[in-house]
């Protein structure tokens, strides 16, 4: 039993390269192996039945999902370190709001829903909800949370629509599509079809909504009754440029919490080593 048991420890490292750069995988696998059960039990395990070139493959895989997650967690680390740099920490209200619960649920929420590697404007966006969360009240932590999940689950296509209405209200479809710059595209395109596919996600969520007059209430005033048209009405086109759209409450409190930056109270440059970033 003890000659099994050196035997496989024998054979560990056989599974690390023997180059320079294998030597800093080896390193960083074996840290992973002590922080994560089944990695350490997996090469104990294959050891005595992997081929050398397998694990050659094994070390290859690991030491790209390494590097993937060392990635992530730099730009996680980062976004954190902005939200901090933007906030006043001389103001006791900010101070007791951002050891509150509610907002580390806030920051659990993002980072685990959140994929840093996803997009660099998402990443800002994230920045700017925590940092606005954290110094603003405008909104309930029931609504930020719907903002990260708007964040899961729309692309950044939607978000430029988003910031096109914003910056136009009344703007129509076909503007929208010239503001984000995509180019002409044919009524039965895919791109059409997308185009009317994420104006129908942006509707239905409530972010945008068809442009209306409205009372000293708030309440959306009818609009005129066209003159029916014989052979019935023409299909309404993705590039439309009659009906305008404009922002929801919700959608303009988005774009405050997301698309605002709160100007940085100290300046910081950061700075990593990716080997001083070690997991274990």
């Amino acid at each position: 039993m003890d000659n099994e048991n050196e035997n496989s420890e024998d054979k560990l490292p056989d599974v690390v390269p023997a180059s320079k750069r294998g030597k800093k995988a080896s390193r960083a696998l074996l840290n992973t192996a002590g922080a994560i059960p089944f990695v350490g039990g997996l090469f104990s395990a294959a050891a005595g039945y992997w081929s050398e070139r397998e694990q050659d493959e094994v070390n290859r895989f690991f030491e790209h999902w390494l590097s993937m997650l060392k990635d992530e967690l730099k730009e996680k680390q980062i976004t954190m370190i902005e939200v901090v740099t933007r906030l006043d920490l001389h103001d006791e209200q900010i101070k007791q709001r951002i050891r509150s619960s509610e907002y580390q649920s806030l920051v659990r929420k993002c980072f685990r829903e959140w994929s840093a590697a996803e997009s660099e404007s998402k990443r800002i966006f994230v920045r700017n909800i925590l940092a606005n969360a954290a110094a603003s009240n405008l909104t309930s932590d029931d609504v930020v949370r719907m903002f990260l999940e708007w964040l899961k689950n729309f692309s950044d296509m939607h978000f430029e629509v988003i910031g096109a209405i914003y910056n136009r209200s009344g703007i129509t479809r076909g503007g929208m599509w010239r503001q984000i710059g995509r180019g002409k595209a044919r009524e039965d395109s895919a791109e059409a079809d997308l185009f009317k596919l994420l104006i129908r996600d942006l509707s239905t969520g409530s972010i945008i909504r068809q442009h209306r007059s409205r009372d000293r209430f708030g309440n959306a005033l009818p609009k005129p009754r066209s003159k029916p048209v014989k052979g019935g009405k023409a299909p309404v086109s993705a590039f439309d440029e009659e009906e305008g759209y404009e922002l929801t409450a919700l959608g303009e409190q988005f774009v405050h919490y997301a698309m605002n930056d709160i100007t940085p109270k100290i300046a910081y440059e950061p700075s990593f080593d990716e080997d001083e970033m070690t997991f274990g």
